[in-house]
């Protein structure tokens, strides 16, 4: 007789709870394996040309390795009009029998007969016993593997609602506690990893504020330590740990496979090794909401390590109560990929986003954008349409970690709200009304003016090449700088107070135009017409496209610090503008010294007609991207002054 067995025939049915919980615990395992086998089965059934999912990880940590039976009926599953095959399904459905009777004993044990849980797990069993034969219709495998709550019942959901109510009776039992966590027969050697996880999670868990989740309950198993944390209130959202000899393996469900992989992301700096994802997302199943199931494992090589891979999972729980709700309230103002690096930075920075929903959530930062300067937003527009996608992530990020520290810190929400203004009107002025366009426009003229310089500088038997190079590349460098102007002027016809950026990037564009056609000339190079050109005319040409080059290094420079500049901006940096527009100017005059030289120089040396029109037109060119770029920096200087004059 069992040791079990003959405690409960002594009649002290009380002292068997404990066990009866360890073995619940350790059939939930199985039964979460059996049902993910299944589902897997059904999609290699249905798309035979796949491969089928590899769940030797998961079959190991529910302790089912040697169940080789399991292992291969993925493999052997086939469907015939609709029906699923299995050979192995009689052993399947005994063995989902047996480990829900073990699940559901301590549950039962702890309420009267009359309670719904067992009519429930009842119908379940009978339900069960009447499977026979190796066919499944798909009513049958939805009525055991979907989680949907609106509907019929499934096996799938009494399994997730068992699991609860046994993490219920987890605590109930507890012996003591340990930093929070519920725990009971454990060694003198689980409580260091029991206080190192715990410390991880205390750390963070006042970022839920009043949010119901993250109970821990502690136990052994035989040579394994298990760790369970309900997250929250999903039914399906639960996380289980288990540690033995320094080897973690953390099994980890959620309904969301979107939050499935943020967690994976955020769990990737401890080293974790996953397996068997993505043949969890089951598509054909449960009307595409079947659950995600995913185990990760961690090999730490000391105790010091294994305490802080333990620590570092507890840290990490917090973020995943209300996330997909969080991502959601986000897409009104990023997209998909944006909302989740929000969220993701939020967590980094352990601030989390509960502190932003309970605040208001999306509304904190409509009324941000309704309060902001006149004109800047209007109905329909996204935030990241006006920021920009990385700006309008910074601001949001921003706005989460203010809203956390400022919850904790208990202060009103209309100081948060005045917050998120003052920083959305800052974001608004830094955006500068289209200084991203302006600086990347400013980036193609950078990108011809530097390749003109370079190939002048080349000697005479690298020129011809790179020329012909230069100016195949500059055109559609050039036709990129004048799709910016397009976007400018479509943008501007949203939002008129962008007229001003169209003007500057207009005359921004006439620089584009001459550089364009300097590369255009250096081409007519690779046809050999620069007969004649020795090394004084190359070297007036290159002093002439050098200056051009400085010049609009100027430009650039001018731009990344005039987007910043307000009424009460830091006089260095006032002064640093002036000084880069004045450069400007000064190498403006220093090209028309330059091109009266370089003219002297051809008539002196270039003999040859079709080489000296090509050299004074190429001069011609330069000199006249700077004449065009002393305006621009003059229309910069009067944009960033009006600003200021109203920032004022």
């Amino acid at each position: 007789m069992l040791k079990k067995q003959a405690v409960a025939s002594l009649g002290h049915r009380g002292l068997l709870m404990p066990v009866w919980v360890k073995a619940a615990l350790a059939a939930n395992d199985r039964l979460k394996v059996y049902l993910t086998v299944l589902q897997a089965s059904a999609l290699r059934a249905a798309h035979p040309d796949r491969e089928p999912p590899d769940l030797s990880n998961e079959l190991r940590a529910a302790g089912l390795e040697a169940a080789g039976w399991l292992h291969d009926m993925p493999a052997a599953a086939s469907e015939v009009d609709g029906t699923l095959l299995l050979p192995e399904l009689p052993a399947l459905v005994s063995a989902l029998s047996e480990d829900l009777a073990v699940m559901a004993r301590p549950v039962l044990e702890a309420c009267t007969d009359d309670v719904e849980p067992h009519a429930r797990v009842g119908h379940w069993q009978d339900w069960l016993a009447g499977l026979k034969g190796e066919q499944l219709d798909r009513a049958q495998l939805r009525s055991l593997t979907h989680g949907q709550r609106h509907g019929d019942d499934s096996l799938h959901l009494l399994v997730m609602d068992l699991h609860k109510a046994i993490n219920r009776l987890s605590a109930e039992l507890a012996s003591e506690v340990i930093d929070g966590a519920h725990v009971w027969q454990i060694d003198e050697a689980d409580r260091a990893c029991i206080r190192a996880f715990m410390r991880g999670l205390n750390r963070t868990a006042p970022l839920k504020f009043d949010h119901p989740g993250l109970d821990t309950a502690a136990t052994r198993d035989g040579a394994r330590l298990l760790l369970q944390n309900d997250i929250g209130t999903n039914d399906a959202h639960v996380l289980v740990i288990q540690v033995e000899d320094r080897h973690i393996s953390l099994t980890y469900s959620d309904l969301h496979r979107s939050r499935f992989a943020f967690f994976q992301a955020m769990l990737g700096p401890l080293g974790g090794i996953w397996s068997g994802v993505e043949s969890r997302q089951t598509a054909e199943l449960n009307e595409g909401k079947a659950y995600t199931v995913g185990t990760v494992r961690f090999e730490p090589e000391t105790d010091a390590a294994l305490e802080a891979t333990l620590e570092g999972i507890g840290a990490r729980i917090v973020y995943l109560i209300d996330w997909n709700r969080a991502r959601k309230r986000l897409l009104h103002f990023v997209d998909k990929v944006g909302a989740v690096a929000v969220l993701t930075a939020a967590a980094e920075a352990e601030a989390g986003h509960m502190g932003w929903l309970k605040a208001g959530g999306e509304h904190l930062i409509w009324q941000a954008m309704q309060d902001v300067d006149q004109g800047a937003f209007r109905i329909g527009d996204r935030l990241d349409e006006v920021l920009g996608a990385e700006g309008a992530r910074h601001f949001l990020v921003d706005v989460l970690v203010r809203s956390s520290e400022a919850l904790r810190r208990g202060e009103p929400a209309a100081l948060l709200a005045d917050e998120a203004r003052m920083l959305l009107s800052r974001m608004v002025h830094q955006r500068g009304a289209g200084f991203d366009l302006l600086e990347e426009h400013a980036a193609w003229c950078h990108a011809l003016a530097q390749g003109v310089s370079d190939v002048l500088l080349l000697g005479h038997d690298g020129l011809r090449d790179a020329a012909a190079d230069l100016a195949a590349r500059a055109k559609a460098w050039e036709r990129r700088a004048d799709h910016l102007v397009m976007q400018a002027r479509q943008e501007a016809e949203r939002r008129p107070r962008l007229a001003p950026v169209v003007q500057l990037l207009s005359l921004s564009d006439d620089v584009a135009d001459a550089l364009e056609e300097a590369s255009f000339l250096m081409g007519l190079v690779a046809d050999h017409h620069q007969q004649g050109w020795n090394a004084e005319v190359r070297q007036a040409l290159s002093r002439l496209a050098q200056t051009v080059l400085q010049a609009v290094q100027e430009h650039v420079k001018a731009l990344a610090i005039a987007r910043t500049l307000d009424h009460a901006s830091e006089t260095n940096d006032t002064d640093a503008f002036l000084a880069a527009t004045w450069n400007v100017v000064r190498a403006e005059k220093q090209c028309d010294e330059l091109l009266r030289h370089a003219r002297r120089e051809i008539l002196r040396s270039v003999h040859d007609a079709p080489a000296l029109m090509l050299a004074n037109d190429l001069a011609l060119s330069l000199e006249l991207a700077s004449d065009r770029l002393l305006a621009a920096g003059y229309a910069l200087r009067a944009l960033v002054l009006d600003q200021s004059a109203k920032g004022a």
